[in-house]
């Protein structure tokens, strides 16, 4: 995954918390190993860095033995992923290795299903939830997606472009976060939830051995969870850009020539994608503010100016409109 900054809100981690029967003494241990203070917990714009949500995943999957901590009855128990991955690796091609994905999750899952279809030159994973708690519990099923793509993505070598993706419930209020998550196109208050491939892409041989499983298990679930700026996606080279740049006054008529857009197409392309230039800026000198605040020394003004605030005080109040928070004290509370 490239290492360009990146955050996610604080429901990631809430949400991560919410299936499990932990104490707060336990609570406060765990996110005190990962550098994430309680307080966030209760601020509603709090937002914490990809890498601490992941190590926190992780972490959890470790402690309670269970690599899908508390989403479903019955815990995945620690080597789960591993034996999956196995298990498709004699796989001749990408689509056979999903038709096994599908039947390994039938036999260890009592509360969901994947359903495999092909649908005109279109290959459909579909999530078939058994319970009611699954069926409302969305997080759960986004990480379970996340996790089909991942694999896929991981045999072929390549992050797989995907056609679509479509979601049962409403559009949230993160939406903006599906850049991060999904390389494709997101549809809300669809009929089921599914990731669409392109038939062609399901044919490509798989390209991964043992050797290399045991590298895909170490950096998992932030492999497979967050898309990686090399995706190129629009919105992806238009932060890729900027990040560059941060120091410097950038505007949009400059990233269109330097991405080779007309103003008119680089705006549509970003409107299409849920976003714009401006909520990109602002995204980016959020995520880096936090990711140097968080694991720098470097004094407050000073990443401020590095992010293109000449004015201490405007960084102060772009900060806490972006958190909730000033630097100062997030800081603290993530130390």
């Amino acid at each position: 995954m490239n290492k360009s900054a990146t955050t996610v809100p604080i429901d990631f981690i809430k949400n991560l918390l919410g299936g499990l029967s932990l104490s707060l003494e336990q609570r406060a241990r765990y996110m005190q190993q990962i550098g994430i203070s309680m307080d966030l917990l209760d601020e509603g714009s709090a937002r914490v860095t990809t890498d601490q949500f992941a190590g926190l995943y992780r972490l959890l999957a470790r402690e309670i033995d269970d690599e899908t901590p508390g989403m479903f009855s019955r815990p995945l128990r620690g080597g789960t992923l591993k034996f999956l991955c196995l298990s498709m690796l004699e796989s001749a091609n990408l689509i056979a290795a999903l038709y096994r994905f599908t039947q390994f999750f039938r036999l260890i899952l009592d509360d969901l299903e994947f359903e495999l279809a092909n649908k005109e030159n279109l290959v459909r994973i579909a999530l078939i939830p058994k319970t009611s708690e699954v069926s409302q519990n969305y997080f759960a099923q986004e990480m379970m997606l996340k996790l089909v793509h991942g694999i896929a993505s991981w045999l072929a070598g390549r992050k797989i472009p995907l056609a679509r993706i479509d979601f049962t419930y409403s559009r949230p209020a993160h939406v903006s976060e599906y850049v991060f998550l999904y390389p494709g196109p997101a549809y809300f208050d669809q009929a089921l939830t599914a990731l669409y491939f392109e038939g062609s892409q399901l044919q490509t041989p798989i390209r991964q051995d043992k050797h290399s499983l045991s590298e895909f298990l170490a950096h998992a679930p932030a492999d497979w969870i967050f898309v990686s700026f090399a995706e190129r996606i629009v919105s992806h080279r238009v932060r890729e850009h900027l990040e560059k740049r941060l120091d410097q006054t950038t505007n949009i008529e400059e990233v269109a020539k330097a991405l080779h857009f007309s103003l008119r197409t680089l705006s549509r392309r970003l409107g299409e994608e849920g976003t714009s230039f401006q909520a990109i800026k602002d995204e980016l000198r959020r995520d880096v503010a936090i990711q140097r605040l968080t694991k720098t020394r470097l004094p407050v003004a000073v990443i401020g100016n590095q992010i293109g605030f000449d004015d201490p005080t405007t960084f102060h109040r772009a900060f806490k409109k972006w958190t909730g928070s000033s630097p100062g004290v997030y800081r603290r509370r993530t130390k």
